[in-house]
């Protein structure tokens, strides 16, 4: 719920009430259970940025190509979209409201995985399996696509999740001429 609202109002415009409202409690309640807003953003959005940590975890670890490597990548970035769509805007757009350990540990996961995203799209230039384009620009071309993903899918139902990943990887890897 507090999710959704974020994405619709943005994390400033919500209070607690209106969590409370959307949940169908009183807002009394509500605070039984929960600290304050920053508790409940600071949770969606580690939620969210666990999952990719982890799913870099994972593909770091494998015995496989470059190219391999980036196509699990833009897969798991597909997944998260469709089943956490609001948490990924979270973590996109307010972020910078954590606080304290929770904006650290958010920075330093999304610089991590920047940087293991980097360093594959770098070995596959050197491999020769990525023509070799500056590796900011693939990387920051990539990672738009696949962060703002969540503003549109939502709208395009009839859309195959099959259909979503092997379009994305076949444009994000091979362009459109």
């Amino acid at each position: 719920m507090a999710a959704r609202l974020f994405k619709e109002k943005g994390y400033k415009a919500v209070s607690m009430r209106d969590i409370a409202q959307a949940m169908d409690i009183k807002a009394a309640s509500l605070y039984n259970h929960i600290k304050n807003k920053q508790e409940i953003l600071a949770t969606i959005i580690l939620e969210v940025a666990e999952e990719f940590t982890r799913g870099m975890s994972a593909v770091i670890a494998e015995e496989s190509r470059p190219i391999q490597k980036i196509e699990k990548i833009v897969e798991k970035h597909i997944d998260i979209t469709v089943r956490y769509p609001n948490g990924l805007a979270a973590l996109n757009n307010d972020w910078m409201h954590l606080e304290n350990e929770d904006l650290s540990a958010v920075v330093k996961m999304r610089e991590d995985y920047e940087e293991n995203f980097r360093s594959i799209i770098k070995q596959g230039i050197l491999e020769k399996e990525i023509k070799p384009r500056h590796p900011e620009v693939i990387l920051f071309s990539m990672l738009s696509t696949l962060r703002t993903m969540y503003l549109w899918y939502r709208k395009r139902d009839a859309m195959e999740i099959s259909t979503l990943k092997r379009d994305t990887l076949a444009v994000l890897l091979k362009g459109i001429v």
